[in-house]
This record gives C-alpha cells, sequence and structure tokens, in this order.
C-alpha cells in the first residue's frame, strides 16, 4: 500500500547540512567487509526528496526473467562520471564523502545511481556490485536514503544470518572492504504502509 511521505521533525527545515562523516559507526563483519552508518547525515533531505521526484526523469525497467519479461519494481536513473546532477545537493554529498573516504578508497566517488521505491510494493533483490573492480578487489559503495526509511538487510554471500539498517530521511550507509564480492544487500518489499524512499548510490569509477 502506497502512503505520502511523512517529513521528520528533525530535518532541519528545509536547510541542507552535512554532519561530520568522522560520527559514522563502523560495523566489522566478517570476510574483510565492513559498513558505516551515519543516521541524519544530511539535513534538508526531506526537501531534496520533494525535488528528485519532480526533476529526476525517472525510468522504468524491464528485465527477461525465465519465460516471461517482468518490471523491475523500482524507478531508476544512472548518472555517469561526467553526467550533470539533477540536483546541487548531490554534487555537495559526493565531494564531502570523497573527500572523507579518498585515503582509505585509495579514489574518489564518481558516479550516483538513484532508486526511485514507491511504497512497499518496490524492492531490489539480493545482490553484490560486482560489475567491475568490486568483482575482484575492495571498494566502497555510499548509499544516501532520503525519503521514508527502509529496511536495508546484508547476509554472506552463499547464505547465512542477515544485518539489518533501517535507513531514510537523509541516513547514510557506506559498505566497504570486501563487502561487494563477499556479502549480498536488498531492499525487501513491505506488506505495511510504507512511504516512498529514494536510495543515492555513490561509486568508484567502474564499479556497478
Amino acid at each position: 500500500m502506497s502512503t505520502p511521505l511523512q517529513g521528520s521533525l528533525l530535518d532541519g527545515f528545509g536547510d541542507t547540512q552535512f554532519s561530520p562523516l568522522g560520527h559514522a559507526r563502523r560495523t566489522v563483519l566478517d570476510r574483510g567487509a565492513w559498513v558505516d552508518v551515519l543516521p541524519g547525515w544530511l539535513s534538508g533531505a526531506d526537501a531534496l526528496f520533494d525535488r528528485l521526484v519532480d526533476d529526476v526523469p525517472w525510468k522504468a525497467e524491464r528485465r527477461p526473467m525465465y519465460d516471461r519479461v517482468v518490471e523491475v519494481p523500482r524507478l531508476t536513473r544512472f548518472y555517469a562520471e561526467h553526467e550533470p546532477l539533477p540536483d546541487p545537493v548531490l554534487g555537495d554529498a559526493r565531494r564531502e564523502l570523497s573527500d572523507h573516504y579518498r585515503t582509505e578508497l585509495g579514489e574518489s566517488f564518481r558516479t550516483a545511481g538513484l532508486c526511485y521505491y514507491r511504497d512497499g510494493r518496490d524492492s531490489v533483490a539480493w545482490h553484490g556490485d560486482t560489475i567491475g573492480p568490486g568483482a575482484t578487489h575492495d571498494t566502497m559503495v555510499a548509499i544516501v536514503s532520503i525519503g521514508a526509511p527502509r529496511a536495508l538487510l546484508l547476509r554472506p554471500r552463499g547464505g547465512g544470518p542477515s544485518v539489518r539498517f533501517q535507513v531514510g530521511h537523509g541516513d547514510l550507509l557506506v559498505m566497504g572492504g570486501s563487502c561487494q564480492r563477499t556479502w549480498e544487500h536488498a531492499i525487501p518489499k513491505s506488506r505495511k504502509p510504507t512511504g516512498p524512499r529514494i536510495s543515492i548510490q555513490y561509486r568508484p569509477r567502474g564499479v556497478r
């Protein structure tokens, strides 16, 4: 069931600010993977959500699955390395993340992928970003979640207990180390009334 976005009372009344990335809390997973989480990293997230809903040329994709073609259960838009971003805040966020993580990552974040989860029926299945360098080398994927909170789950590749994070309203989650090749992540469907969410994923060159 679709519900309208309910704004956060802690969202800074539309002003865009970033809290210090040094305050992120790191969870060390096994096999060389880790996750940084910083709740409310981006203030003004609800106003940014409204702008992106209106300004991004969202694409509805269809993919073959077994013997039929199905709709991808979310809207998407990918911005390549030198492509102008749809809002200045997205560029500011990418610079903040690059400045903080460049030493550990060894390079800057280059691209921005956007996913629009319209309600609880929209989702993304278990996967890792293993196209390109992520298949063989440690890398990072930084996710800024704006809009209604949704569960983001991680589990070891090959099966095992999952780790759950609830992200939305400007929260930041960074997957690093071997996470893309040794773990998988997903946004499961929800049967509860769920508001819309946009995920902004920043990746280094060649990682998809």
